[in-house]
């Protein structure tokens, strides 16, 4: 299971981020990741759920994904297509001359820090009555 090491290479990541922007919390992170990049998400969010609490940065952060379709391009014409429909064999001119566009990623794509808290004021709202 390789999504362990991802979401400790996610977390470490995360964390070097806070420690650059003077985060105190991280409430959610979300990833990218490629249609065919081999990652499975709901593994990845089971490991994300029990490392999490051992960051004192990240304790309690949701995990979110956001998946990338596939995308292969031809060389023989020039188009491109779904990957996960189509395999290598373009099918538009059934050239085999094809590499892939997009799909494979796993990406940081945001980092979300909560609310910053009200200041207190030190006043006592009136009651209206």
């Amino acid at each position: 299971m390789h999504e362990l090491g991802i979401v400790f290479h996610v977390i470490k990541s995360v964390e070097e981020v806070g420690r650059q922007n003077c985060l105190t919390r991280v409430s959610a992170v979300t990833l990218e990741i490629g249609e065919v990049s081999g990652v499975v998400p709901s593994y990845l969010t089971d490991c994300w759920d029990w490392a999490v609490k051992k960051s004192d940065l990240l304790r309690g952060a949701e995990l979110r994904t956001d998946i990338l379709p596939a995308v292969t391009h031809c060389d023989g014409c020039g188009k491109d297509y779904p990957t996960v429909a189509h395999g290598k064999t373009c099918p538009h001119c059934g050239s085999g001359e094809t590499w892939l566009l997009t799909g494979s990623e796993l990406n940081i794509k945001e980092i979300e820090v909560p609310d910053p808290e009200p200041p207190e004021t030190g006043e006592i709202p009136q009651q209206m009555g």
